[in-house]
């Protein structure tokens, strides 16, 4: 290696780098685990390689690290994989860091100049027989969901026209749809939007272009059965300060939020633009449509949520201005103008949300998030500098909440809900996680607990002998799924 990691945040303690590509067969497992669990939980996050080539870096610029933990029979077998994506072939072929800032190819090497910079670091998505590891800034990387080794960069078969796609694709339940995007299209700091649908058989069948009011970080969105929702915070990008050796990402607080809606059978020079004043935007838990009134749940702070992204007005990062609170904004395509309502659902400190797959995109009243509970002990970790301590069940209709703390020196990741069975009621069935435990011994876990009974704690957690470094999002994938796509 061409030297240590640095004694920073982004590479000590919680956030060490773990850089292990590892198979354990039979996990140990404590307690009992739910025979209807079959198929395989996969996750994807940020685990660098190397030392990076300026003097620091941020958590959400490692390489992609793709594991897996398949359930069946009562067992749990687990495997780890990076995504072999460009950057990762070339800085391995030198054995250092080639490419610099996050997302500002004005820092990398000038051996790599105009290559693909994607860590596709993201999420992994299955859909349509294959899986996907997922980037904003990229476009998607096929993986093997077997083995999780990489078969390449996926544009299905050159149709896509977009050098982005997001990573947080929609799949309509009903149809087998899955609904896409791409911000910054064309290119760095672009304005071009791309709206991408593929079919259920796994066809690009429509890609469209439009202008954004301005660059915005656009990293979730949302779809509902009849209509999409671009939501625009002031987190932008300016090539001349990139150019400079600056970030990509400011908050500007002068300018507004936009939200842009359109029909899902209409074109996107349809979309209507709705304002609101600057804030900052978070993940979305689901949207939904009432006649021509489309809600959207969404986590919604004063100021941006990220310590690392810093504001055109010099304003130091305050927390309580950052808190990301889960809101309802409804737009009622009914009546002229850019006014919508909005409404709190939840104050407490909450995000990374999870809902039963199969009410997504449609009326829904059970929802799951990482929480923080500052009346308990919590950990530093993580994008955010705190950790999440606490799971929760959030009913979205009577406002209860349900918790699950963790424990101390101990930080949860986001949910995942897996039904009972394919006939259960909304919300029935289990919640899994990736708990990362510093209690005298660093070590991973995943937590098993009832989705309705989350405060009466695990029904069983299955033990990593070792630390897993914490990934960002993932997805449950029901065996049967699997099995087709082998057949």
């Amino acid at each position: 290696m061409a030297g240590p990691f640095p004694p920073t945040a982004t590479f000590t303690g919680f956030n060490e780098p773990r850089r292990i590509e590892a198979e354990v067969f039979d996990l140990e497992v404590e307690g009992t685990l739910p025979l209807e669990i079959d198929g395989t939980f996969y996750r994807c996050g940020p685990d660098p390689c190397f030392p990076p080539r300026l003097a620091d870096d941020i958590n959400i610029n490692g390489d992609g690290m793709v594991m897996m933990f398949r359930f069946s029979g009562g067992h749990v077998d687990m495997r780890s994989r990076y995504v072999r994506t460009e950057k990762f072939r070339l800085e391995h072929r030198a054995r250092r860091a080639l490419f610099g800032a996050y997302r500002n190819p004005y820092t990398d090497d000038p051996s790599v100049a105009g290559r693909d910079r994607t860590t596709a670091n993201t999420n992994v998505v299955h859909h349509a027989r294959r899986l996907f590891a997922l980037k904003e800034d990229g476009r998607p990387h096929e993986l093997d969901p077997d083995t999780l080794e990489t078969r390449g960069r996926f544009d299905y078969g050159g149709k896509m026209a977009s050098l982005t796609s997001t990573a947080h694709p929609k799949i309509d339940p009903a149809t087998g749809e899955m609904i896409s995007h791409g911000y910054e299209a064309r290119g760095l700091a672009t304005r071009e939007v791309a709206l991408q649908v593929i079919s259920p058989q796994g066809e690009l069948v429509r890609e469209e272009f439009f202008l954004a009011p301005y660059v915005s970080m656009m990293h979730d969105w949302a779809v509902s059965s009849r209509h999409v929702v671009f939501p625009l915070m002031p987190t932008t990008a300016d090539p001349q300060r990139m150019r400079q050796g600056g970030p990509h990402w400011q908050f500007d607080p002068t300018l507004d939020t936009w939200v842009g809606v359109m029909r899902r059978d209409a074109s996107t020079s349809d979309l209507r633009w709705f304002r609101a004043p600057a804030c900052g935007l978070g993940h979305v838990t689901n949207a939904f449509s009432d006649g021509e009134r489309v809600h959207l749940d969404i986590f919604v702070s004063e100021r941006n949520q990220f310590p690392f992204i810093s504001s055109t007005d010099g304003r130091p990062f305050d927390r309580a201005s950052s808190t990301p609170r889960l809101t309802r904004w409804t737009f009622d395509l009914a009546h002229r103008g850019e006014h919508f309502e909005s409404r709190t659902l939840f104050s407490d400190f909450m995000e990374m949300p999870a809902i039963d797959p199969r009410y997504q995109m449609y009326p829904y009243r059970h929802a799951f998030c990482t929480l923080i509970d500052d009346s308990r002990p919590r950990d530093a970790a993580g994008t955010l500098g705190v950790g999440w301590n606490t799971l929760a069940h959030l009913d979205v209709t009577s406002g209860r909440i349900e918790r699950y703390y963790v424990g101390e020196r101990t930080t949860c990741q986001e949910p995942c809900f897996v039904p009972r069975s394919a006939g259960a009621p909304e919300g029935d069935g289990f919640i899994l996680s990736q708990l990362t435990r510093r209690d005298g011994h660093l070590r991973t876990e995943i937590v098993v607990l009832d989705a309705q009974h989350l405060g009466e704690g695990p029904l069983a957690r299955v033990k990593v002998p070792f630390q897993l470094r914490a990934a960002v999002h993932g997805n449950w994938v029901p065996r049967s799924v699997l099995d087709a796509a082998r057949a």
